[in-house]
């Protein structure tokens, strides 16, 4: 009988660059098997070896988690819909269902006083029966800690801001560049260059300057989490990679605090409240990370400029809503959001039992080594890692083609890429495409392999070893650092 399927974003380039893929089957393990047959690549990723689908693949019938019903074996019937849902589980009826959380503020808000001036500002809020004058005591009061001022903090913080929550402390090491702009409101031209945290501090005083600004100029790592994160009411996680969403996650779990969480990936974001409280955690939804390099970054996969504001303000509603204890939060609910349909969809996230950081008998009891566990920094079956003998920089690039040497240089970007920026003397291989194109390729060539950065090279290069070829080398930094080691000419993107 035949059923739809819905791939990712990140999964779709294995799958024939579809969105949705119609298939047979009388149970999930029927459909997915077919899936998998049609589309190998792909099956390589939604499987292990032994056939067991994968921990960080969640797949759901209608709107409905199947490892909460009869997993594999779920009977669908013609007309269903199987939503594939990478990482881009009772007792919850009374939570995000029409029921506030069992959330308190670390400062009582009865403390709070308002200046004539602020009553003011606030009075399109006080006049709700909703917020009023207590509610606004309890916004003063708040401590919100935001993880990242990048796409989704930047709206997230000057939301919070404008509503006045009283303290909002900003985590972030990076400076801004220009290519941030397009996307991270909360930067002006005028601060390219300047470290992240001050930017935001600057823009979020001049929206609210009764807003304190902590800052926290700093890596949020296992040794400095619980420290940071300890005085604050709720986290609002705006990260850009696993290690740090599961760091965010374990140590919101261990402290007992709100995880306000949004994720974005070109046309479609995710958004939903962890709070182990009263409901699941993102482990719970992800028991672990994908493997490094299966779903490319921002910087790699790229995003839509506008599409961060509806994820970071959806997550600046919700941490407004659990400081007022009004409406229902996102808790135990996944929120789907593709931009191209202007679709939303709500998704079941259950508390997993065996779950190990916020069950009842959590193996997780202590931050860990989160580089470790999403595999960064060791080999692994995407293989982003490559040896030091085989990189190449892009100043000694250009020595090689000065000398006349022979070798060929392959670009593993896609088309759209390459006509942004390109080394003339490249030759257009996409990553997806390269099994197919292999043999375009001679083994006893020395052959150099290029991307933007360098990471999508390495998995190039060692697929391309683990086929027989040994004349390897990885352009160090891609055609970025061609940019700027070589020819300024060529466009930085």
């Amino acid at each position: 009988m035949p059923v739809k399927i819905v791939i990712p974003t990140p999964m779709q380039r294995y799958a024939g660059n579809q969105e949705e893929i119609e298939t047979t089957g009388a149970t999930v393990d029927e459909a997915l098997g077919q899936l998998g047959e049609q589309f190998p690549d792909l099956r390589k990723h939604l499987f292990s070896p032994e056939g067991k689908l994968r921990n960080y693949v969640n797949v759901y019938v209608n709107d409905d988690d199947s490892r909460y019903l009869d997993g594999g074996a779920t009977v669908i019937k013609d007309g269903d819909t199987l939503t594939i849902v990478p990482s881009i589980a009772g007792g919850l009826d009374s939570v995000g269902h029409g029921g506030a959380p069992s959330f308190k503020l670390t400062t009582d808000p009865e403390t709070m006083e308002f200046t004539n001036d602020e009553i003011l500002r606030y009075s399109r809020h006080l006049i709700m029966p909703e917020v009023t004058l207590e509610g606004q005591k309890r916004l003063k009061a708040a401590k919100v800690l935001c993880v990242g001022t990048g796409g989704l903090g930047a709206p997230l913080t000057m939301y919070l801001a404008a509503a006045g929550v009283g303290t909002i402390g900003l985590v972030d090491f990076d400076t801004v560049d220009v290519t941030n702009l397009q996307r991270q409101i909360v930067h002006r031209e005028s601060t390219v260059g300047k470290p992240k945290i001050d930017s935001a501090e600057q823009t979020l005083k001049e929206i609210n300057p009764n807003v304190k600004i902590i800052k926290h100029e700093v890596m949020l790592t296992s040794a400095n989490a619980l420290e940071i994160i300890k005085d604050y009411d709720i986290v609002a996680d705006g990260t850009d990679n696993f290690q740090t969403r599961y760091l965010v996650n374990d140590a919101c779990v261990l402290l007992g605090k709100p995880n306000a969480y949004g994720s974005i990936f070109r046309f479609e974001g995710l958004a939903s409240v962890f709070y182990a409280v009263d409901g699941p955690c993102y482990r719970c939804l992800y028991p672990e990370p994908p493997p490094p390099g299966l779903v490319p970054s921002c910087a790699e996969g790229g995003v839509l400029g506008v599409l961060p504001g509806i994820i970071g303000v959806i997550q600046a509603i919700e941490t407004v809503k659990l400081i007022l204890s009004e409406g229902q939060p996102l808790i135990g609910r996944l929120l789907t959001f593709n931009a191209l349909k202007m679709q939303f969809r709500e998704l079941k996230v259950r508390k997993d039992p065996n779950c190990p950081v916020c069950s009842a008998n959590p193996t997780i009891t202590e931050l860990i080594d989160y580089d470790e566990f999403c595999g960064v920094g060791r080999g692994n079956e995407v293989g982003e890692d490559v040896e030091h003998s085989e990189e190449i920089t892009a100043v000694e690039l250009k020595a090689k083609i000065d000398r006349g040497d022979k070798f060929t240089l392959v670009d593993v970007r896609e088309p759209h890429e390459y006509a942004i920026a390109k080394i003339p003397t490249a030759k257009l291989i996409p990553l997806g495409t390269l099994a197919e194109r292999v043999h375009e390729l001679d083994t006893a060539d020395e052959i150099v392999l290029q991307c933007k950065s360098g990471a999508r090279s390495a998995r190039a290069l060692n697929q391309l070893k683990g086929l027989g070829f040994k004349k390897l080398k990885n352009l160090t930094g891609g055609i970025t650092a061609w940019s700027n080691d070589v020819d300024p000419t060529v466009p930085r993107y």
